[in-house]
């Protein structure tokens, strides 16, 4: 496989691959220099992996080898990055496309969220980390050529580093692609999800297009015929709930009306909000260890969404009879692969079935069906509901509540109590619950904590989990540090004391309009760490309007990682940091 990375300039066009053995091929074309185009089409037969290769990269490639120059294809590539349109509408219009017969592969849709190559970069601890150095609308001479090559040097070894770290999803990826006939490759979960029951689906019957809904309709919820409630509030609650028509936002999405956000659902000790995205608890900053009279456990509801999917046997209305038997094999062939070890298969079906749920509030899917997500959503919530009023009637605290479960702290001679109720919720529902025990429980919010299981090993939430690929590097030190000490580990001071490892001590953070340091451009993709040597009153700026970049007070920029760990970082600061978030916590 080769990684392919390219860079356009109204006089100067480069295509650079990087092949396995770190060796970098540069195609370039500028005065005095014509494009090899055999050179480049014997490239382009090999597999290329790519960041954003299939929006941009391959039409850039694509119109050198038809023949444009240097000037047409910064046209071309300026109205891609400019436009509204599609990157493929834009294409269009200047009759150009890419063979269909190239093998590419764009991890740009298999990384979580929406970020920059910069941005991941730094999330896997890039060594450099580096915005393009000349202008785009500049003129590029010999020397600004040099600069460049390096450049995109540096953006192929960051893309070929995250497709190392993808390496287990993109080979899962090609098992199910070879599995149902399509390449999926280059495609997110959700777009997995949708190709492979779309492909299914369509083995049934005529071929399947997205619903069209106008904007002033509405959906209706209805009545689940599993959800009872003893409480007079929650009776009522759901009957305006069935009696509410909810309406579409302009993608399609169905807002939360106004009067069901707001509504603070008192039950036992607990108070909680509904809500499209899940019911959530409202509680702060608390810290609970149970004595040894006392059980902290969490009940989490297995496979909750596609459950209640099946169970309400509701169906988007363009494939009406066609959905359910289709969904219901995908999920007994994951669960017969999952008790079978064929771990493949099973984590290849698990996407299917839990990603699938994310089209259904986009109005250009197939899969689109607001009611049904509706359906889902507010059923999930509601018998979620119902399981605190129960634990709660037995005496039971119900400590914390968020989408798919709930947290239980309760004396221990109330155990065949909860065991007769998590037996008789599951019995009413159809649904599953798993039990997790905990030795202790640290939350600023029902979204951010550290739980420590009777092993010693911990489950941390938000702000308090490892960033990965899926956001920004916070002082990861820190983190480590507050889940060792509150696990029965060393402490603070001896975790952070005894880290040599800078990655763990910077941050790092998005400036869009890119960020300054003594006047020294950094970029959008901005690292740092605390040094002892920078006053408290200096800090990395917004190059836009001179504020500071948040927490960047006291702050060193490091866009180029150190060979050895620099002798200023603030180590006091850290250990501050993370005794003042353990009070956040509710931690004595």
């Amino acid at each position: 496989m080769l990684v392919l990375d390219c860079e356009v300039y109204s006089n100067y066009f480069l295509a650079a691959f990087l092949n396995e053995d770190g060796l970098i091929t540069n195609i370039e074309m500028h005065d005095g220099c014509d494009l090899n185009k055999e050179r480049l089409s014997a490239l382009m037969r090999q597999t290329t992996i790519t960041f954003n290769g299939n929006g941009y990269d391959l039409y850039m490639v694509a119109a050198a080898l038809k023949g444009w120059t240097t000037q047409k294809i910064k046209v071309l590539s300026d109205a891609i990055i400019l436009s509204k349109m599609s990157h493929w509408q834009v294409a269009k219009a200047r009759d150009l496309n890419y063979p269909r017969e190239w093998d590419s592969v764009d991890i740009i849709n298999v990384l979580p969220g929406q970020s920059s190559l910069k941005i991941y970069g730094a999330r896997i601890g890039m060594p450099k980390l580096q915005e393009l150095p000349i202008p785009h609308d500049a003129s590029i001479d010999a020397a600004g050529r040099d600069v460049l090559r390096r450049y995109c040097a540096n953006d192929l070894r960051v893309t070929e580093a995250l497709a190392n770290a993808l390496a287990p999803q993109l080979e899962l990826r090609r098992v199910m692609g070879e599995q149902y006939g399509l390449d999926l490759r280059s495609k997110g979960d959700a777009q997995i999800a949708e190709a492979v029951l779309k492909t299914e689906i369509e083995k049934t019957g005529k071929k399947l297009r997205p619903i069209e809904m106008d904007e002033d309709e509405t959906v209706r919820y209805r009545d689940p015929g599993i959800v009872e409630f003893t409480d007079l509030t929650m009776r009522q609650a759901c009957m305006r709930i069935l009696n509410h028509p909810f309406e579409l936002a302009g993608n399609g999405s169905v807002k939360m009306p106004g009067w069901l956000r707001d509504t603070k659902i008192h039950l036992g000790q607990g108070v909680y909000q509904m809500g499209v995205g899940g019911l959530h608890s409202t509680e702060k900053s608390q810290t609970i260890i149970p004595t040894q009279h006392e059980v902290l456990c969490e009940f989490d509801v297995a496979s909750y969404y596609p459950n209640i999917i099946l169970q309400q046997r509701s169906e988007p209305s363009n494939m009406t009879g066609r959905f359910l038997p289709v969904y219901q094999s995908v999920v007994d062939t994951r669960i017969a692969a999952k008790r079978a070890g064929d771990k493949t298969t099973a984590d290849s079906l698990k996407i299917v079935v839990n990603a699938s749920f994310g089209k259904l509030g986009s109005k250009y899917s197939v899969l689109y069906a607001p009611d049904l997500l509706i359906q889902t959503t507010i059923t999930g919530q509601l018998c979620l509901l119902m399981l605190i009023e129960r634990l709660e009637a037995v005496g039971v605290r119900v400590v914390s509540a968020n989408t798919d479960g709930v947290v239980a702290h309760f004396n221990k001679a109330l155990e065949g109590d909860v065991e007769q109720v998590v037996f008789d919720w599951m019995l009413d529902t159809s649904f599953e619950l798993e039990r997790t025990d905990y030795r202790s429980l640290h939350a600023r919010d029902v979204n951010n904590y550290i739980a420590v299981k009777p092993d010693g090993s911990t489950k941390a939430k938000g702000v308090f989990a490892d960033p990965g690929l899926s956001k920004n590097p916070v002082f990861v030190i820190v983190n480590e540090a507050i889940a060792s000490q509150l696990s029965g580990g060393p402490n603070v001071e001896e975790v952070i004391a005894a880290c040599e490892d800078l990655h763990k001590f910077v941050m790092v953070r998005r400036v869009n309009a890119g960020a300054v340091w003594h006047g020294e451009a950094l970029g959008k993709a901005v690292r740092f760490y605390y040094s002892n040597q920078v006053s408290a009153d200096e800090q990395i700026e917004w190059a836009s309007n001179g504020n500071k970049v948040s927490l960047s007070d006291g702050a060193r920029p490091v866009m180029d990682m150190p060979d050895v760990f620099p002798d200023d970082v603030d180590k006091g600061r850290y250990v501050t940091m993370a005794y003042n978030a353990m009070k956040g916590m509710g931690c004595a």
